[in-house]
């Protein structure tokens, strides 16, 4: 004998919390709701207006140096310590939660021009103008206790940057300047130096996942791939600017994004360099800095515009833009270690706090805002192509002057576009070839 029965789950119909509202059963079939697209339609459109209406990135600012911020760390172990290093010489170390300067230390004389931290976070190394190399013990400048260099080498040639090798077990880090020199921390001479050029290396960093592999930018727009177990250089490409940052994707070992003076930014793939894979635009003047999200999916840039950018990985246009009547032209950038926070160090002395998300919630969010986000964020997704949509997701608000300089590049752009349009079409078929915007900027690859 077969007996029909109503199954019903418990969790479908009783609340789980005293205050959580009341479940109620809801039929799915379209035919019972003929409106649904039209409602979903609004809903979304008054998400991402209350995006626009929440968006208010800006978090605080770190004051205290008494010239313009060039160089900074975050601490690789504790979330909270920035180390900062100004165009005085000077090093400071803050407490973001709490806004304050744990120790100020009058490290090098001249510029402070690159800073490194080992991945334990109790060791950093300096450079300056003063062709000197300084470590430091962070354990004793967060107690404040200890302001001396722990070690101090003089350099033979004036040094321009500094990065230390990612590991745990590591002991190796690297300067630049007239060569590439790879450094033991027991030794006062490079182990090894690596030359290709002649003009002034500007930038070196250190990949953090193939943890021998490194960069650096040149004055010649050059920029060379290394292994420092090699005794030569890898791979070298030309561009059509100078480059003055890079930063390795810490996802993706393979990839890296360059800030150029052209005012773009250009992503490639080192194991192919003789085109980017993306080219990153909107700036208005020359890129000085760019620093990667921990997460590898976007990166932060600062420009010789007063402005900063937070670009999508795969996105040629950026997703905000952050700015302010007092900062001044940005030096560095970098990101918090848990991706929520973006750092600035900027010519006019301040340090500044921004949300990498321009309308997320500070603070704890529970399980019902967290669910709405995500609705909210399905449906912008869904209907992101709606022209109102689109519009209201895209504009932002531009300084005066970055506007009209965009537009004035906008206006030579698409002149030089219709120039070449109009000898395509009065010549002779194929003599003028389409080339594509990511092949225009490499000149050069060399290995």
């Amino acid at each position: 004998m077969k007996v029909k029965v109503l199954n019903r789950d418990p969790k479908d119909y009783l609340k789980t919390r005293v205050g959580d509202l009341p479940k109620l059963p809801r039929n799915v079939d379209p035919v019972l709701h003929p409106h649904a697209a039209q409602r979903e339609y609004t809903a979304a459109l008054n998400a991402v207006k209350l995006e626009r209406v929440f968006a208010k990135p800006f978090v605080g600012s770190l004051d205290g140096h008494r010239d313009g911020v060039f160089s900074m760390v975050t601490h690789s172990k504790r979330l909270p310590v920035v180390i900062s290093g100004a165009c005085d010489g000077e090093i400071k170390v803050w407490n973001v939660t709490t806004k304050e300067c744990s120790c100020s230390v009058p490290a090098h004389s001249g510029f402070v021009r690159g800073m490194g931290i080992n991945q334990a976070g109790d060791l950093l190394i300096s450079v300056g103008d003063d062709q000197v190399v300084r470590m430091w013990n962070v354990d004793g400048m967060l107690q404040n206790s200890s302001v001396d260099p722990s070690t101090t080498i003089t350099s033979k040639t004036l040094l321009t940057g500094v990065d230390y090798q990612w590991g745990a077990k590591s002991d190796t880090f690297v300067t630049c300047g007239s060569s590439v020199g790879i450094w033991n921390i027991n030794r006062n001479e490079p182990l090894r130096n690596f030359t290709w050029g002649v003009d002034t290396i500007t930038s070196v960093v250190f990949n953090k996942v193939e943890t021998y592999m490194l960069a650096s930018t040149a004055q010649d727009r050059n920029i060379v791939l290394y292994d420092c177990r090699e005794n030569n250089p890898l791979r070298k490409v030309i561009l059509s600017q100078k480059t003055n940052q890079i930063a390795f994707n810490p996802m993706e070992a393979f990839n890296f994004t360059a800030a150029c003076d052209d005012n773009h930014l250009y992503s490639f793939d080192m194991r192919k360099l003789s085109s980017p894979l993306n080219v990153h635009m909107g700036h208005a003047m020359a890129v000085l800095c760019v620093g990667y999200s921990p997460t590898g999916r976007e990166f932060v840039s600062g420009s010789y515009d007063k402005t900063i950018r937070i670009f999508e990985t795969n996105k040629g246009r950026s997703k905000e833009i952050y700015h302010t009547k007092r900062m001044q032209r940005v030096f560095c950038t970098h990101y918090s270690a848990d991706s929520k926070f973006v750092m600035t160090g900027s010519d006019e002395t301040n340090i500044r706090l921004w949300k990498s998300l321009a309308w997320g919630k500070l603070g704890p969010v529970s399980s019902r805002e967290r669910s709405a986000f995500d609705y909210n964020k399905k449906l912008i997704k869904r209907y992101g192509d709606h022209p109102q949509i689109k519009r209201i997701k895209r504009h932002r608000n531009l300084p005066k002057m970055v506007k009209s300089i965009s537009n004035e590049h906008n206006n030579i752009r698409n002149a030089k576009k219709r120039k070449e349009d109009n000898r395509r079409k009065h010549s002779k078929p194929g003599s003028v070839p389409v080339v594509a915007e990511r092949a225009k900027h490499v000149v050069k690859e060399e290995s």
